[in-house]
């Protein structure tokens, strides 16, 4: 995820993976997706929300110099400053967030920013990605993650499907997904495996899979 350099231990699930392994993920997020139609089965684009992990938002604040009393309540300035923090992505950057129809890939356009807030020391910020072309939502399949699983993506703050929609959520094999690490890492030099960490990141995502009415 190229926003922000961040260090956090990894978390519990992490901890009987293979020792090569525990150089990632470091920075943890539950995500939220809202697919958003037309009314008319049309898919628009979808909304997304990041919520930031308690480390990785404490630097995040720390970097910005926001929040110099350390009591977890963000000023109207400093919520201001906040705002599309997180947007400012490097050209090449997908977004972590990822759609798909019969296999082929939807392209998004840029991010619309639409909110960021504080809560409990945790950032959670909203954006908006349009479709470069609208197209049916049936089928549609959305996935957040990233791929060199630096940050772990988990769709835990709910999926909404749009009007005439439901959404079916799949977890990750995880078994599969060590598997896949396993087997990559040792395929290299160890001194090569956080430098060139293989692009695991999409073994560990949930999909995310659209189902209308009518279709």
């Amino acid at each position: 995820m190229n926003r922000y350099p961040s260090y956090f231990a990894l978390a519990a699930a992490l901890a009987l993976a293979p020792a090569a392994t525990v150089a990632h993920p470091h920075v943890f997020i539950a995500a939220g997706l809202a697919a958003v139609t037309d009314g008319e089965g049309q898919l628009l684009g979808v909304e997304v929300t990041w919520e930031y992990d308690d480390y990785y938002s404490l630097l995040i604040l720390e970097d910005m110099g926001l929040d110099d009393d350390y009591d977890g309540v963000l000023t109207a300035e400093e919520l201001a400053a906040l705002q599309g923090f997180d947007l400012n992505w490097e050209p090449g950057f997908e977004g972590d967030t990822y759609l798909t129809q019969g296999g082929a890939a939807l392209a998004l356009g840029a991010p619309e920013a639409r909110q960021t807030t504080v809560t409990d020391g945790k950032i959670r910020s909203r954006h908006f990605r349009p479709l470069v072309q609208p197209a049916a939502a049936e089928g549609v399949v959305i996935r957040a993650y990233d791929p060199t699983y630096y940050s772990a993506y988990t769709v835990s703050l709910g999926v909404e499907a749009g009007a005439g929609c439901t959404a079916g959520v799949t977890p990750p094999d995880l078994d599969r997904a060590y598997s896949l690490v396993e087997e990559l890492l040792y395929a290299m030099p160890a001194d090569q495996a956080e430098e060139a960490y293989p692009e695991v990141g999409a073994a560990f995502a949930d999909t995310v899979r659209l189902t209308c009415a009518g279709s």
